[in-house]
């Protein structure tokens, strides 16, 4: 949070009570305050309320996360300054960090991974280029538009790592394959670019997908599988 501006340009309603203190300053001593000190609280709370000076909200994992270590710390420093009392507190640590584990399996059995990227990453079995490519006439064939891009994507992929221009494995990510198609075979590069971009705008970013996109897709994976025959 950008720091706080100086308080005499930004606090306007504290100005006079600098001017009470500087007063008194000057003459070595300190005046008598002649306002009214409910006025001077509520002037204070006013100038505290205001949204620089909020703390940033911190969700309930970042809070848990922040007790848990706190109490970890103290436990640490009460070992260090223990004696006879050390092995007690080796247990207790133990239990902590049980728990610690217990409820971050918790938290994970609750998270569910993003539907494009389960869809997009391959996982199991590796499919052919052969049965990407069917999937995606028939995606084609129902008008599911989308799905047909990926799929046919999907298909150029596996036809390249079949012919060892690139690895082919999940989690990778279609800007590696873009990559490594440009080191592989930089001729085709442009082309594979370009069907990465669509593939990349239509599953990701989720943008209106129809036969044109589909169809610019296959002539790209088209161009690109005659460079790699050439």
């Amino acid at each position: 949070m950008p720091r706080p501006a100086d308080p005499a340009t930004r606090l306007p309603a504290l100005a006079p009570l600098a001017g009470v203190v500087a007063q008194g300053q000057g003459r070595g001593e300190l005046r008598v305050p002649d306002r009214d000190p409910e006025q001077v609280r509520e002037v204070v709370r006013e100038v505290l309320s205001r949204p620089e000076f909020r703390p940033p909200h911190r969700s309930l994992t970042e809070r848990l996360v922040d007790w848990v270590l706190e109490l970890i710390g103290r436990l640490l420093a009460a070992l260090g300054g223990s004696g006879a009392g050390g092995i007690v507190g080796l247990v207790l640590l133990a239990l902590v960090l049980v728990g610690v584990g217990v409820l971050a399996a918790r938290f994970s059995r609750g998270l569910t991974p993003s539907p494009e990227v389960a869809a997009a990453v391959p996982a199991g079995r590796r499919r052919s280029a052969a049965e990407w490519r069917a999937e995606a006439e028939a995606q084609e064939r129902a008008g599911a538009w989308r799905e047909a891009v990926r799929s046919r994507y999907r298909a150029l992929v596996a036809d390249l790592a079949s012919r060892g221009l690139v690895e082919e494995m999940p989690g990778r990510t279609a800007g590696e394959y873009r990559r490594e198609v440009g080191r592989a075979l930089p001729e085709a590069a442009t082309d594979f670019a370009g069907a990465t971009e669509l593939f990349e705008v239509a599953w990701y970013g989720r943008a209106r997908t129809g036969a044109g996109e589909a169809a610019h897709l296959r002539d790209l994976s088209d161009r690109v599988l005659r460079q790699v025959g050439a």
